[in-house]
């Protein structure tokens, strides 16, 4: 179980929650059962250590408030909009008996066991997340779905995740999917139109046709383009004289 060292802080103003911030610290409020809130900070170098872990709102912390040992679990982490940075945390108290409602990870195995991926089969996955209602010493690392010998087709639902008997989903009334694996899609490119002989460029190797034909010489050496009455040829009739 991780652990994160905490101080209780007592701050009414927003200059005093900033100069905690720019003292290298988070400022965090833990609540939950019988006692009060109480607002601690704790050092923003090792909250960021266990964020980057899996699984960060779903475990259960150790949280030494000035030395004295608690058992919480990370609600919610508020960010700053522009730097990303941790900003607020909210810790719920963990107490022996009690039941809470947490978001349980979904994880896969054995992949490369698995048949129906060999052949090219997509893992369709529609939960990623689980959302349990158990007692706060139950509460499951995550569900794990094996998919070994698993073939195309196939499908896993809620109903084949073995889970303690206090463990229950909060959907109830239905056996829902968590994931599937469907058949390879393959995407077909579309067949280019048939091109008609000759369509592309007709008008202009017809236009350059004409003109090569218009440029050729005719046989007494003159371009091909006769003005007119060249053609005529003189006759050497005279006029008959009308007679008187």
């Amino acid at each position: 179980m991780n652990s994160l060292d905490a101080n209780i802080r007592d701050n009414s103003t927003k200059g005093q929650l900033n100069a905690i911030r720019l003292n290298g610290n988070v400022p965090a409020i833990v609540y939950g059962g019988k006692d009060k809130n109480i607002k601690i900070s704790i050092s923003k170098k090792f909250l960021k250590a266990l964020i980057e872990k899996e699984n960060f709102l779903s475990n259960i912390i150790t949280l030494n408030v000035d030395g004295k040992p608690q058992n919480v679990l990370p609600r919610e982490v508020k960010y700053h909009i522009l730097s990303d940075e941790p900003t607020h945390v909210d810790f719920l108290r963990v107490l022996p008996g009690g039941k809470i409602k947490i978001e349980v990870p979904v994880n896969f195995i054995n992949h490369e066991k698995s048949p129906g991926l060999k052949r090219g089969g997509v893992l369709n996955i529609v939960r990623r997340k689980v959302e349990l209602k158990c007692p706060s010493e139950k509460i499951p690392e995550n569900l794990t779905i094996d998919l070994d010998e698993v073939d195309i087709g196939e499908s896993f639902k809620i109903s084949s995740i073995k889970l303690d008997p206090e463990v229950t989903p909060t959907i109830q009334g239905r056996d829902f999917v968590i994931a599937t694996l469907a058949a390879p899609t393959v995407m077909k490119e579309p067949e280019k139109p048939a091109e008609a002989e000759g369509t592309e460029g007709t008008e202009g190797t017809e236009g350059a046709a004409a003109a090569a034909d218009g440029d050729k010489p005719s046989a007494d050496g003159n371009k091909g383009d006769k003005k007119e009455g060249e053609d005529k040829k003189p006759t050497d009739k005279k006029p008959v004289e009308e007679k008187k």
